[in-house]
């Protein structure tokens, strides 16, 4: 008796429900169903009991939620187009939703990957043949030139200063070639054994770069004179400090101012300066400028006339210029040291 007044309750908003969907025309099942569902029914009531007549509701699958199709809406008199018949609250309630397919109800279609396109390798371009630079043209130097008696400019003054920083005198260096640097060149290309022309060569440029000195057999201060090479040096402390031009004594018979016969020999030994006389002299040997004497009447002094080799009557002539500087700087004093080898 309960179950058919419940039924009968719901039954009532059904009716309205449909009447109210043929008189609007544009209103949904779905609009309306909420309102029906709550005028008919207890908040406690269980699932709707269909009307009598109408098939049983399913059971809803377990697995899938139940899916509500929306109605589609009735003809009436203001559809412009014709429409099915709306189902009732009851059939939309009870239908059977349609299965979601599983993923396992079908196999699926695995697509076949689409090879991957290698990628073109676009060829290498053909390295260029290197270009070998062009060797530069090598600029041979200018050979220097020989530098003579008269000469003048830098290059003079560098040989000059050259000359002058190995201990070959030539008083001061002025980029001019005159007397006293002929008389240095001669004194270096003594010592190096190479010719003696006063010119300065190929030979002499490359005394000059060897640094070419003689050297001295005395140990202490003194003046030393080398017949074989015609060079006087003076000493200090056993090193050579200056190198001078000289000429010895030929060895040749010669007559003496008084007309005595004699040989112009210049005696080997170790002697030591006895005289000097501050300016000019003649004697049986000649004429004689500020001469030192070391034994009997030889004597180191100057001359205007000092070959590169050996011319004197015995003594040891050096430059006029050149013994001014022994008497300026008392390189010969009495009582000094003169070897004679």
């Amino acid at each position: 008796m309960a179950s058919r007044r419940r039924t009968e309750r719901i039954a009532v908003p059904v009716a309205a429900v449909a009447a109210a969907l043929l008189l609007g025309g544009c209103a949904t099942l779905a609009d309306l169903a909420p309102s029906a569902a709550g005028a008919g029914s207890s908040p406690t009531a269980g699932p709707p009991v269909s009307a009598p007549g109408s098939a049983a509701p399913s059971a809803p699958t377990p697995t899938s939620p139940s899916v509500r199709t929306p109605p589609t809406a009735l003809p009436g008199p203001r559809a412009t187009a014709a429409a099915a018949p709306a189902p009732s609250a009851t059939s939309t309630a009870t239908s059977t939703p349609s299965p979601v397919p599983s993923e396992t109800s079908a196999p699926a279609q695995t697509a076949t990957p689409k090879p991957t396109p290698k990628p073109t390798q676009k060829p290498k371009p053909k390295p260029k043949p290197t270009q070998k630079p062009k060797p530069k043209p090598t600029q041979t130097p200018e050979p220097q030139r020989k530098l003579v008696r008269g000469d003048q400019g830098k290059d003079v003054l560098l040989v000059q200063q050259r000359l002058s920083e190995l201990g070959y005198w030539l008083g001061e260096a002025d980029g001019s070639f005159g007397h006293l640097t002929q008389q240095s060149v001669w004194a270096l290309q003594k010592s190096a054994g190479i010719s003696r022309d006063g010119v300065v060569g190929p030979r002499t440029r490359k005394a000059l770069a060897d640094g070419i000195r003689p050297r001295a057999t005395l140990n202490g201060n003194g003046v030393e004179i080398d017949l074989e090479r015609q060079v006087l040096l003076v000493v200090r402390g056993g090193k050579v400090r200056t190198v001078l031009n000289t000429s010895t004594g030929n060895g040749e018979e010669y007559t003496s101012t008084k007309g005595h016969q004699a040989r112009a020999t210049t005696p080997k030994g170790t002697f030591a300066v006895y005289r000097g006389v501050d300016g000019p002299l003649t004697n049986s040997l000649g004429e004689l400028w500020r001469p030192r004497f070391f034994h009997r009447g030889i004597a180191v002094h100057g001359s205007p006339n000092i070959p590169p080799f050996a011319a004197s009557h015995g003594c040891a002539r050096l430059s006029n210029a050149a013994i001014d500087m022994i008497w300026a700087k008392d390189l010969m004093p009495i009582g000094a040291t003169v070897v004679v080898r």
